[in-house]
């Protein structure tokens, strides 16, 4: 099935690789091709705005574009969600008690704050308010406790509201056509090496399947094979003397950049080919080219968003 076609999509990676541009440009898309897209910021130090060009992103969801709404995740407003949604206390009443007893239960029982995330992730799809919810999920292992913390719960609780308020979040988590988990990666060593140990603790600590492994910042060929023995010629003394007198100017920088590029492209390249060949077979390996950009803004996301179509088909 289409990466787009599930109702929940965890995106995450290892920090510096394009995350939450990736998340952004995926509800982009999504709302581009006549789907209700909630984009969710679960980091509370994100910058989710800056590649909107909106204003602050709150935990009260608001549309900035046609089809497209975000939201900032924020567990004491979810806990007063959930309190008024399954005790029917009123948004406005006091909590302060309630909420400093949750922040004992947060501290001295794990799972609490990640279970008010998911859930309330969760909630979004169940309720059916929009047709796909995007996450834009902490950075490599952080993930791996918010997808797995209903399940520990779910087993840990055996009867009871807490059980009956699990199990529906992990049959949603479980479900491959409703949630997936996405991976963004970059094509050097590190990124590459942190991709493929989460593909594999998604596998083995969580019900969430592995849609995809975006690549971002995959740097163009420039030459071809045909061309490279040209490019060879041009850069020996000789060639750049007749190229610069063709030309009528310096081209020594111009070819310097362009073998940096090459050598780059083709470190780069041995990288791609060990995910490619290390990655549990099923999930796809979508590519997103390098932006040659100092900031990263709305046009940007949206270049981001068009890779992102062409790749899937859309």
């Amino acid at each position: 099935m289409h990466l787009l076609d599930r109702r929940l999509l965890f995106v995450t990676g290892k920090g510096g690789v394009g995350k939450t541009s990736v998340a952004a440009a995926l509800g982009m898309l999504a709302a581009s091709q006549g789907k209700r897209t909630l984009v969710c910021e679960v980091d509370a130090k994100g910058n989710l705005a800056d590649y909107l060009e909106c204003g602050p992103v709150a935990f009260k969801a608001s549309e900035v574009q046609p089809g497209l709404s975000v939201m900032a995740m924020d567990t004491e407003d979810s806990l007063k969600e959930y309190l008024s949604l399954q005790l029917k206390l009123p948004l406005l009443t006091r909590i302060g008690p309630v909420a400093r007893t949750f922040d004992f239960m947060a501290t001295a029982a794990p799972g609490v704050k990640e279970i008010l995330t998911v859930g309330k992730l969760c909630w979004e799809v169940k309720e059916r308010h929009y047709d796909l919810v995007v996450v834009d999920a902490p950075a490599t292992g952080h993930v791996i406790a918010q997808l797995a913390a209903p399940q520990a719960i779910n087993e840990l609780v055996k009867v009871g509201r807490v059980r009956d308020q699990t199990r529906w979040m992990v049959d949603i988590l479980a479900d491959p056509a409703l949630t997936a988990a996405v991976i963004v990666a970059a094509p050097e060593e590190m990124p590459v090496t942190e991709s493929l140990e989460l593909a594999e603790r998604i596998a083995t600590e969580t019900d969430v399947q592995l849609a995809a492994v975006i690549v971002n910042k995959v740097l163009p060929e420039l030459f071809g094979r045909g061309e490279e023995d040209v490019f060879d010629q041009l850069t020996t003394p000789e060639g750049a003397e007749a190229l610069a007198a063709a030309v009528g100017g310096p081209v020594t920088p111009v070819l310097d950049g362009a073998r940096l590029a090459v050598s780059l492209r083709r470190t780069r390249a041995q990288h791609l080919t060990r995910l490619r060949e290390e990655l549990p077979k099923g999930p796809e390996i979508i590519y997103v080219p390098y932006l040659f950009t100092r900031s990263h803004g709305l046009r940007a996301t949206r270049t981001v968003a068009e890779s992102l179509g062409a790749e899937l088909g859309y």
